[in-house]
């Protein structure tokens, strides 16, 4: 039987629509002070559906957003709430959050989608180190998440490999160029980056399921366990100008949970153990992967292979 690894989906968006809160340059963060609950409970429902991975709600929390956009002084108290909320959803889940890993999270700094402002490798891994040592205590592995340009994603798996937690590597993908970062890299010259740090899996998300799709034989390509997951915004190459929000994108009205679900079972086939969501997917979008894992006599859970 073999085994994929399920993880969970989309946090901003979804707790922008069950808090009807409007969206801000902290995305997220801001709502683990005004509506924590939410957040709970949102970890909750992805371990129902099925998630085995679920990564903490820290995605806004790093220090040179909020020293931009928030207020410097909330980052200890913002990394230890993502960390608490998300330990509390899998307590709460009782037998179906055993085995449930939690992620911890080091997303780009600064800004998604924009790898000319992407910090260097040595620039990168003393602001991610501040990260991992606060969430390292609380989590299982971290992500390196959403990264735009090698460089960044190197300085973030460095800091987080000094933490001796498993690590996993995640670009986000041009939407035109099979496998070709944001900053024109090639996962190839992304993946040879990393050198001989500890990485256990890579992935690419935040970009469209076809490019996610498109992007699946370079990672194969690496040798290493591999998978995606994908947006549901219209496809985009610029216009996220930094400081904007979410409003500026357009959600597709072609992605629902079946839809979604007929991607990511075509990355499984395609070779990937680690399928989820990223935004505008939800608990819905992991149910229909977990459900069509299943049909599929595939194992969730355990390590990737």
């Amino acid at each position: 039987m073999r085994r994929i690894l399920l993880l969970d989906g989309g946090m901003g968006q979804e707790l922008i629509r069950r808090t009807g809160a409007a969206p801000a340059p902290l995305w997220s963060a801001q709502v683990m002070l005004d509506a924590p609950q939410a957040v709970e409970d949102l970890h909750l429902d992805y371990i129902r559906a099925g998630a085995r991975v679920i990564t903490i709600n820290a995605y806004s929390a790093e220090p040179t957003r909020l020293s931009k956009f928030g207020d410097p002084a909330d980052f200890a108290r913002l990394q230890r709430a993502a960390c608490d909320l998300a330990l509390r959803a899998r307590d709460r889940a009782g037998a179906a959050g055993t085995g449930v890993r939690i992620a911890g999270c080091l997303p780009p700094l600064e800004w998604s989608y924009r790898p000319e402002i992407a910090r260097t490798a040595a620039e990168a891994e003393p602001v991610y180190s501040e990260v991992v040592a606060l969430q390292a205590p609380h989590v299982d592995l971290f992500l390196c998440e959403t990264m735009a340009a090698s460089g960044e994603a190197v300085g973030a798996a460095r800091a987080a490999a000094h933490s001796g937690k498993p690590v996993w590597v995640s670009w986000t993908v041009a939407e035109r160029g099979a496998g070709l970062l944001r900053s024109g890299e090639s996962i190839a010259e992304a993946a040879a980056a990393l050198g001989s740090l500890p990485v256990g899996a890579l992935l690419v998300n935040c970009s469209s399921p076809e490019a996610v799709g498109a992007a699946m034989p370079a990672l194969k390509a690496t040798g290493r366990p591999f998978g995606g997951y994908a947006n549901a915004f219209a496809p985009f190459e610029t216009g996220h100008a930094v400081g904007s929000t979410v409003e500026s994108l357009a959600a597709r009205a072609d992605l629902g949970p079946e839809a979604y679900a007929d991607h990511a079972i075509g990355w499984v086939a395609g070779g990937a153990s680690l399928v989820g969501g990223c935004c505008e997917t939800g608990p819905a979008h992991i149910a229909a992967i977990a459900a069509r894992l299943e049909a599929g006599g595939y194992a969730t859970g355990g390590d990737p292979e």
